[in-house]
């Protein structure tokens, strides 16, 4: 059996097992969860995160130091920031556009008098800008700042291209440490379907149905949005710009997304990603080395959806009416948010926070969807990858096309 099949396996009965549970008795789910769900999916988690800080130093420095040219460097750089901005602004238009058409905080009653949210302090995106240099490299590796690990990875790879053969020796460690990450990846993956099982069977286990219920259309919305997202922008722009069918590109990738859906985590997932898309997608190991780490930590489609949602879903509970200005506050902000707080714990209701107070919205109304964002967490982490993967092969084809042209040129 294929490890993607047995994945998407544990992902099922790890969803069964988690509502049965959680319906027939939940005494015995807080047994299972303590002594086997939550170990599971914790050896899972504790095993890919070992591997992203060192995959995303060597990844980046080989990808780097393979493209050689610091021209090629800019243009694949600008390729990636625009694609970037451009879906995120998409996704919250859909996300937006959807929950006004629906209107699921229209439906039902809900306790905003219960409602509270405390939003920590996010840095602004000069700030995050600013910082982007580290001042020690190494604080930076042991804090896993993944910003401050990509710009150090690009400087250091930029400088083996300069040196040539006086930093051959290096640049062969670098090939050698990057082949025995890849190495431990695959041999972490064989674990993956029992961590998916945990993770998952505490995640639908511990929100329940009556949590489920409640928020249940505010949940379709968010989710019919992420699938049009995937299927409209994503397939669209790699049909269009890629010039690749996006029904093989969804089913090629589906084993990172079924990990990205247990794990909540684009970094945690980065090294599947990476891997699924060298290997299954044929993107060169140079693009998918910069492209995909800097998505995971830039890129935010699926949690742009999600803000776009729940701004209008929270202002249709309190019956606040958001003029068109005020819509587009709410697009703008969430853009420039997604980079600003870069690599923030807990992010995606931090930027929420920052949407809601740019219109004038109570920030406590996200206590109101608290309760199951973390089912919708694992579907938007899903999507927030597919993107990274998504431009990794547009990238990967139109810079062919661009070599194609050169030496035709020539």
């Amino acid at each position: 059996m294929k490890l993607a099949t047995k994945i998407i396996i544990g992902l099922i009965l790890g969803a069964i097992v988690g509502l049965i549970l959680n319906l027939v008795s939940p005494d015995l789910f807080k047994t299972l969860n303590t002594f086997l769900f939550t170990p599971l999916g914790k050896i899972f988690l504790n095993l890919i995160n070992m591997l992203v800080v060192p995959i995303v130093f060597f990844s980046i420095t080989l990808g780097v130091a393979g493209l050689g040219d610091p021209k090629k460097l800019g243009r694949i750089g600008f390729k990636t920031i625009t694609f970037f901005l451009v879906t995120t602004a998409i996704a919250i238009v859909i996300g937006l556009t959807l929950s006004s058409v629906i209107q699921p905080g229209n439906i039902g009653t809900f306790d905003t008098a219960g409602a509270e949210f405390e939003a920590g302090e996010a840095p602004s995106t000069a700030e995050t800008l600013l910082n982007i240099i580290p001042t020690n490299p190494i604080k930076a590796f042991a804090e896993g700042n993944m910003l401050q690990i990509i710009a150090f990875s690009i400087f250091v790879g930029f400088g083996i291209t300069m040196l040539g053969k006086k930093a051959s020796t290096l640049l062969t460690v670098v090939e050698q440490g990057n082949d025995l990450m890849m190495y431990l990846v695959n041999l972490v993956m064989k674990f993956a379907p029992y961590g998916t099982f945990g993770l998952i069977a505490t995640a639908v286990g511990s929100q329940g149905y009556s949590a489920i219920k409640a928020m249940g259309l505010y949940m379709i919305v968010v989710v019919l949005a992420l699938v049009i997202h995937a299927v409209v922008t994503y397939g669209s722009a790699v049909f269009f710009l890629a010039k690749y069918n996006p029904f093989t590109f969804f089913k090629k990738f589906s084993p990172a997304m079924s990990v990205a859906f247990s794990t909540s985590s684009s970094n945690a997932t980065l090294p599947v990603s990476m891997e699924t898309a060298q290997k299954e997608l044929k993107v060169p190991e140079s693009i998918s080395s910069f492209v995909q780490p800097l998505g995971a930590t830039i890129n935010m489609d699926g949690t742009a959806i999600m803000q776009g949602v729940a701004t209008i879903f929270i202002a249709q509970v309190y019956g606040v009416s958001l003029t068109p200005i005020e819509l587009v506050t709410v697009v703008l902000t969430a853009v420039l948010a997604s980079i600003g707080t870069a690599g923030v714990p807990g992010v995606g209701l931090i930027l929420l926070a920052m949407v809601l107070n740019s219109v004038g919205l109570p920030v406590a109304g996200i206590g109101l969807i608290l309760g199951i964002d973390r089912l919708l967490d694992m579907a938007r982490t899903a999507i927030n990858i597919t993107g990274d993967a998504a431009c990794a092969l547009i990238v990967s084809e139109t810079e062919k096309k661009h070599m194609n042209t050169k030496e035709a040129n020539l």
